[in-house]
């Protein structure tokens, strides 16, 4: 039941009261609500109800999304759940960030696991904050640990790649031998572990625990006569010039996604989805640009956000061929604390943690107990660990994203 607000209460109204509505709208491409000021102007002037039909979403299943997400805020409140915990003196340090749409349930998890083990609890603080608000905590700190190990966390968790392998951050300790996979899984999941792709490292560094899966829906009301895009390789078809939506402010899949289009399309492909580009700039660059907002015919997403469709909807999501681009979930040990924090990895590669990614977030595991529930035809597309380890991820990020927004022709965010 919803007893916190009307559909026909305005987006304003809405946003100001539940932030979690906010961010929800932005993640199904109302970008112009990040900018405060349109929020308010242009907010007040629409329903939530006419801002939903606008874009095609089912109002009713918004409605119960939104209603869960309020609804976990308030129970996390009520019962003091935090997504940090300080102890002064404590010894076992813990750090990261989670995905919004399971970072709740988690630390419900991880909180009721932690008084599960008082002794260990007493010795623990940990800062799991939520993806939206980004790494830059973690890479302040980081940076003023100017290379001395003994001054980081001892255990991180995060999606993308960004902060772990960027040679300036955590890369410079990933080369010094500073991390070691203390999971002791012999093997992974099969769907992350066969002849298309293997998660595991090589180099007994890093350990992905899971992933978020990036795919596109495509506006069977906009195409029009172009082609139905099967895969990723369609979308940097010149027939899509200024028309795909892409997560532009969710960097860890921003980069995941032009990390992936450089590997497999090189530089030209980067090229060819900028120019592709319809939306996904902050508004104020769209104002400046002079662009008139238009409903893209393609939008990128994680796979999260396709399970609000309805058959009515004229969205069709479409797993890639190729297979979906993940972001993985990397959890990060140092190696002289691995005796100390090998609870904690045990507990986030559980059964219990992995069936809650997957079944509750749709980030399917790499624990082999689970069953992640994918077609056969759903597989996964994935850099590589030799292209990982044979380049300075960081340095071609930034060159990466150079090279699109040129060849966008706009700022970059």
């Amino acid at each position: 039941m919803n007893n916190y607000f009307k559909l026909t209460d305005t987006v304003y109204d809405i946003t100001e009261k539940y932030p979690e509505a906010k961010e929800l709208l932005i993640s199904q491409g109302f970008e112009q609500l990040s900018n405060d000021l349109m929020r308010k102007t242009m907010g007040r002037t629409i329903s939530l109800e006419t801002a939903l039909k606008s874009r095609k979403i089912n109002p009713e299943l918004f409605e119960q999304k939104l209603v869960d997400m309020i609804e976990q805020g308030q129970y996390a409140a009520g019962t003091g759940l935090s997504a940090m915990k300080r102890n002064s003196g404590a010894e076992i340090h813990v750090e990261g960030v989670l995905p919004c749409p399971i970072r709740i349930p988690l630390l419900e998890r991880l909180e009721a696991w932690l008084k599960e083990n008082s002794e260990l609890a007493a010795r623990t603080d940990y800062d799991l904050k939520a993806a939206s608000m980004g790494l830059d905590t973690a890479k302040e700190r980081v940076l003023a640990a100017d290379g001395d190990a003994e001054k980081l966390s001892d255990l991180y968790l995060s999606a993308g790649f960004d902060l772990f392998f960027d040679r300036q951050l955590m890369g410079r300790y990933r080369e010094a031998g500073v991390f070691e996979d203390i999971s002791g899984l012999a093997h992974l999941n099969p769907d992350f572990e066969n002849e298309r792709i293997n998660l595991r490292d090589p180099l007994g560094q890093y350990t992905i625990i899971g992933v978020v899966a990036c795919v596109f829906m495509v506006n069977t009301a906009v195409l029009g006569d172009r082609p139905f895009p099967s895969g990723w390789e369609d979308l940097l078809s010149p027939e899509f010039e200024n028309s795909i939506s892409l997560p532009v402010r969710d960097l860890d899949m921003f980069n995941a996604l032009t990390l992936h289009i450089r590997r497999f399309y090189g530089k030209e492909g980067i090229e060819k989805l900028g120019r592709n580009l319809l939306s996904g700039m902050h508004p104020a660059q769209m104002v400046k640009s002079g662009r008139q907002q238009q409903a893209p015919a393609i939008s990128i997403t994680p796979y999260f956000f396709t399970q609000m469709l309805d058959a009515k909807n004229p969205l069709v999501p479409v797993w890639p061929k190729e297979g979906a681009i993940i972001s993985p979930i990397f959890l990060l040990t140092k190696a002289s604390a691995k005796e100390k924090v090998k609870p904690f990895v045990d507990f986030l590669f559980s059964k219990e943690v992995g069936e809650l990614m997957s079944l509750n977030g749709k980030f399917p595991s790499t624990n082999p107990l689970v069953d992640n529930g994918l077609r056969p035809d759903q597989h996964f597309l994935w850099l590589g660990w030799d292209y990982i380890h044979e380049n300075d991820i960081g340095a071609l990020i930034r060159e990466t994203e150079r090279d699109f927004f040129a060849a966008a022709g706009r700022e970059q965010l």
